[in-house]
């Protein structure tokens, strides 16, 4: 990243902090707000946030597994480590994919292999959302109209974004090689975009012919610590709430949660901004005491965000010191 990008991810860092801030300072002048965690509540986030990370390592080993790609648990728990710091870092979140990339690569992983499974990965993130979805319409059919509404929502945008893939997928069958469509060259692009579009489709065609040849029941195994991920992050919240002595209704301390973070990944700014801090309070603010509601950010927030961003950028400076040290071995034998 140029130093005008470190210095733009400072400020929204920043922005993110001070709105946490804003919102604990202005929940403090209620009678009996509190901000600290009883030791049991860190436990049990703790171990919720070890168990998220552990799952979604476990997913991306099966994943490799599935499609007789070799890997190494320590090497899944240090892409997921990684990707968390990728994400926090950049806009929409946009470096994850880089960041797991990477340190694929530096474990000696061929490109071909390291794309499939980044691409197998995303798959069953969307999958599990989707089976998410349908499993809470049936657990909260009877909830409110607000809660069916973010089950609708959960489930559209894996829905829109599995769509996505099987309209790229088509696209790649179609439009991977050859000349660009005369309607793409009427709406003005370039022979050199459509290029760079093209050599996407051929990953795209690949990685899912790859797919065809996997190990169908690896991948649901997968696939099913993929949804113990999604599980595990979603009850931070409830713990965080119930460890400070309220008590609230399941249904929006689980849903909420959810659609603000995977909402979170359209945003703009690195760490949200602060956008992350006022979509949780407006959309919480009615079924949270407004006494812990602070704290209850705050933790959120530290066990889902921050806690990950640091080991991540421990992994990621590590992985990257190595291949600093590599090359500069290889340059020395060179000369």
């Amino acid at each position: 990243m140029t130093p005008r990008r470190w210095i733009l991810t400072a400020i929204s860092f920043l922005l993110a902090i001070g709105a946490s801030v804003y919102i604990i300072r202005s929940s403090w002048s209620e009678e009996g707000a509190r901000v600290g965690l009883p030791l049991w509540g860190h436990v049990a986030c703790f171990a919720a946030a070890f168990l998220e990370l552990l799952c979604r390592s476990i997913k991306i080993r099966l994943s490799g597994a599935a499609l007789r790609i070799p890997l190494e648990l320590r090497t899944t728990l240090r892409a997921s480590l990684g990707g968390d710091f990728g994400a926090g870092i950049t806009p929409a979140r946009s470096g994850a994919e880089p960041a797991r990339f990477l340190i694929l690569r530096e474990e000696g992983l061929p490109v071909a292999d390291a794309l499939v499974i980044l691409f197998l990965e995303l798959f069953l993130e969307m999958l599990s959302l989707a089976a998410l979805a349908i499993a809470l319409a049936f657990v909260l059919g009877s909830s409110s109209t607000a809660v069916r509404g973010l089950v609708a929502l959960v489930g559209g945008y894996s829905t829109f974004v599995i769509g996505l893939g099987v309209i790229g997928y088509a696209a790649a069958r179609r439009w991977a090689h050859g000349p660009a469509p005369a309607w793409l060259h009427r709406l003005g692009l370039s022979d050199r975009r459509w290029h760079a579009v093209q050599i996407s489709l051929r990953h795209l065609r690949s990685n899912v012919t790859m797919m065809r040849t996997a190990r169908w029941w690896v991948m649901a195994s997968s696939l099913a610590f993929s949804i113990l991920h999604v599980l595990m992050r979603l009850t931070i919240l409830p713990i965080i709430v119930f460890a400070l002595g309220a008590r609230a209704a399941i249904g929006p301390l689980v849903l909420w949660p959810l659609a603000i973070y995977y909402g979170g990944a359209v945003s703009p700014a690195p760490a949200g901004g602060g956008l992350i801090e006022i979509a949780f309070r407006s959309a919480l603010s009615d079924h949270i005491p407004a006494a812990i509601l602070g704290a209850a950010l705050l933790w959120w927030r530290v066990y889902t965000f921050y806690i990950l961003l640091v080991g991540g950028g421990i992994v990621t400076g590590a992985a990257v010191l190595r291949s600093l040290k590599r090359d500069g071995v290889a340059d020395m034998v060179t000369e």
